[in-house]
């Protein structure tokens, strides 16, 4: 296995969706709280980082050995990238396990470096992604996914990120979590949008590795009028944050890639076509991502 089918294994193109609300909760820890502690970040990015690769490579093991059981071939042969480039699948099952398990003793040391709350949290997350591919009933074929990853990947990665930079400054509190559900809300929301564009685009296939996602129940045209009301939600939140000074105003910038979305919105209402289309979400995802972390950040050097 080359760097390249590694990369793709571990679908490093994706890591945006874990990278972004890291920074956003470095930023927000500034602007709010004025304290950062740059070795507990660093440790933490790079378990987050390792763990959420484990996470997409477990997702494509899983993916193969279930479209073995079920005899899907071409699924094997065309799409799974295991099965394109004819890898090892003991091979991968081992790498997962190495990748989490350096994930795992990098956590243990961030709450030996802190509490029992790192531990919890990260407890949590390591089940959301495990469970996420794994297990007799995987979060992926359920209507729950698209909550679960906006959650874990947007919401509890700003939130372990935060308490990292305010352990030694305040006790962990709810009010402090349930903050920051409103300036980590918009990455959250475009993140849950990104996987369902990706369940919308992969109705048939899913119907045939027998996956019962949201849009198995809700249909296509409704699944069409939530992923648009996950942007209205994110978009709304944003606003509320500012207004209750959680985020700078600057932070109002963001709406300016209002158009862009809506535009990306429009098309892949049209069509929604794995090879063609889906690229739209990730654009959406990468436009709401980059906007949000560099309006805060002006908001906060500029104190505006």
């Amino acid at each position: 296995m080359n760097l390249k089918i590694f990369l793709e294994l571990v679908e490093i193109k994706a890591k945006t969706a874990s990278i972004f609300p890291f920074l956003l909760a470095a930023l927000y820890s500034y602007y709010r709280f004025g304290y950062l502690n740059f070795t507990n970040m660093l440790i933490f990015f790079v378990a987050m980082l390792l763990f959420n690769m484990a996470v997409d490579a477990n997702d494509n093991y899983q993916d193969y050995k279930r479209a073995k059981r079920n005899k899907t071939n071409d699924f094997i042969s065309k799409t799974n990238v295991i099965g394109v480039n004819h890898l090892n699948i003991h091979m991968i099952g081992w790498l997962v396990f190495a990748l989490i398990f350096v994930s795992a003793l990098l956590g243990i040391w961030l709450t030996i470096r802190t509490n029992w709350i790192i531990l919890v949290m990260g407890l949590f997350c390591f089940a959301v992604g495990y469970l996420y591919a794994g297990g007799p009933w995987p979060l992926s074929s359920l209507p729950i996914a698209e909550f679960f990853a906006g959650f874990t990947m947007g919401y509890m990665i700003f939130l372990i990120n935060v308490f990292l930079n305010l352990y030694s400054k305040m006790t962990f509190n709810w009010s402090i979590a349930i903050e920051a559900l409103l300036p980590a809300g918009l990455i959250s929301f475009a993140i849950s949008a990104l996987l369902l564009a990706n369940n919308i685009c992969d109705e048939e296939e899913d119907k045939t590795l027998k996956r019962h996602t949201i849009v198995y129940y809700l249909g296509r045209s409704k699944s069409l009028i939530l992923y648009d009301s996950f942007y209205v939600i994110g978009f709304l939140l944003l606003l509320f944050s500012v207004i209750l000074k959680l985020q700078p105003i600057a932070s109002l910038l963001t709406f300016a890639i209002v158009p862009l979305i809506w535009h990306n919105l429009v098309i892949f209402h049209k069509k929604q076509v794995k090879k063609e289309t889906f690229i739209l979400s990730i654009k959406n995802l990468l436009f709401i991502s980059v906007a949000q972390t560099l309006t805060v950040a002006i908001g906060v050097f500029l104190h505006f």
